[in-house]
């Protein structure tokens, strides 16, 4: 209890630039904290949406009857059955017509790179803020300590004596300032690195399966 009083009087007793300091990366934190729980939850959904999908795709389950369920549902298509959808929509809108078949192919595979795209862009969404705050934080904390320790070292000089009783509250109010940018950083910067090796390995399926489908698509097509 001392020691979190003791803390609280250092923030309260630092100067308006160092709490302002402080205060960015107090909020830098939280926001970090909600994406991290935010991008925990996506990607487990995303992981669960692939192993259901996969399981009906090469379960032998009838295409067209996936398709068409699919369709009919309310649920949001993500991932790779985001990819099928736009592949077979194509496909199905195409294969009627007297068209070539490696137009048909051609149309059905750039349905499939732009709802990929799309995916990546999903799984990618709000890393940036976390390598940001994982990387600048570090700086923020150390720009409110320096600036403390300027200012501590300005009312040295204008004392009598100087002993360290009379510079070391200075200077501990600043260094709470690059704790504080450290506590920031770190979950930001584990987080950032575990969530990119995820979206490699979500995209590497997804682009795996693009090309399967691709193939599948591509015997239909030969066989009309």
């Amino acid at each position: 209890m001392d020691q979190d009083l003791s803390i609280i009087t250092l923030v309260s007793q630092a100067s308006i630039f160092v709490q302002a300091i402080m205060a960015v990366l107090v909020l830098a934190s939280v926001v970090s904290w909600y994406f991290i729980v935010q991008r925990m939850t996506y990607f487990g959904n995303a992981e669960r949406e692939m192993k259901r999908f996969e399981s009906r795709f090469w379960g032998g389950t009838d295409l067209n009857s996936m398709y068409e369920e699919g369709t009919n549902s309310q649920r949001m298509a993500v991932g790779m059955e985001s990819i099928f959808r736009a592949g077979y929509k194509e496909f199905t809108r195409m294969a009627p017509r007297k068209v070539d078949s490696d137009a048909i192919m051609e149309a059905c595979e750039r349905a499939m790179r732009v709802a990929l795209s799309r995916e990546e862009e999903r799984l990618e969404a709000n890393l940036p803020f976390l390598a940001t705050v994982g990387s600048t934080s570090p700086y923020i904390g150390l720009l409110g300590t320096v600036w403390g320790i300027m200012g501590s070292f300005h009312g040295l000089g204008q004392v009598q004596q100087a002993t360290l009783a009379t510079v070391a509250p200075g200077i501990s109010e600043a260094l709470v300032a690059t704790a504080m940018g450290l506590i920031a950083a770190i979950p930001a910067v584990v987080s950032y690195n575990r969530f990119s090796s995820k979206v490699d390995n979500l995209s590497g399926k997804y682009e795996t399966f693009a090309e399967e489908f691709s193939s599948i698509l591509h015997r239909q097509v030969h066989v009309r």
